[in-house]
């Protein structure tokens, strides 16, 4: 029976190139997106063309309500869910932590924390009930050592790896596995506004000497969904070259 993914944040970067992966290796693909409904449908229709099976579903995963209608939608659609990757999520410019606004840092933590906590409790009922799953959380580097004029962004990433690592704990006697990827550079929209000397220093200080792709995140995201993981959980994976070891 094909197994079923609901990807957050799936119409770009990371996300998308996720969304492509688990495609490709005959999932079925829920992807989800807030705003970039042309770009989620044309992540879609790359996956359909390569014969697999995918739908677009708009949805704000900080918001409770949304959260719960996107599982359910999931699930109504393809007939259940198999795996949830917790993938969307904003980041600040870097800013010193006293310049950080109100706003700022509860939109960052709305994001970031919030939409992957209301994804996740929505879609436990189902997963313990089938007493199966997969979750993956994506935080980053900076959640594992703090970044300068990065307080907001680590702070929030920290919490994801934290949530993880307890959620494993909580969830595993019901065959529900949960990790985490962190990310180290990637070369997505989120790093557009380095320049080419920063991307330079970048790679010079990553011992692989290369920056990542978003395919890097990906291909680590669908090992750690698949039964190749069966035995592995409460895990934060880092994929960063080695520039955090």
């Amino acid at each position: 029976m094909t197994k079923t993914v609901l990807i957050t944040g799936a119409s770009r970067g990371i996300g998308a190139a996720t969304a492509l992966a688990f495609g490709r290796s005959g999932w079925n693909v829920a992807v989800n997106y807030r705003r970039s409904a042309q770009q989620a449908e044309e992540v879609c229709e790359k996956i359909c063309s390569a014969g697999g099976n995918a739908l677009p579903f708009r949805a704000d995963v900080s918001d409770p309500a949304q959260a719960a209608v996107l599982v359910d939608d999931t699930i109504h659609a393809f007939g259940g869910l198999d795996a949830l990757v917790c993938n969307a999520g904003v980041a600040l410019p870097q800013m010193l932590v006293t310049d950080v606004t109100d706003g700022q840092w509860r939109e960052l933590f709305a994001a970031d924390v919030d939409g992957v906590f209301y994804p996740v409790r929505s879609a436990l009922p189902h997963m313990i009930h089938n007493k199966s799953g997969a979750i993956v959380t994506v935080a980053s580097m900076w959640g594992q050592t703090g970044g300068s004029c990065e307080v907001a962004y680590s702070a929030a990433k920290g919490a994801v790896i934290a949530f993880t690592k307890a959620l494993a704990k909580e969830v595993g006697p019901s065959g529900i596995r949960a990790n985490c990827v962190c990310p180290g550079v990637i070369l997505t929209d989120m790093n557009a506004h380095l320049s080419p000397a920063d991307l330079d220093a970048l790679r010079e200080e990553t011992p692989l000497e290369a920056l990542g792709r978003p395919e890097d995140v990906a291909e680590t995201v669908l090992f750690l969904c698949s039964h190749k993981a069966g035995f592995v959980t409460g895990q934060v994976v880092g994929v960063n070259g080695g520039l955090v070891i």
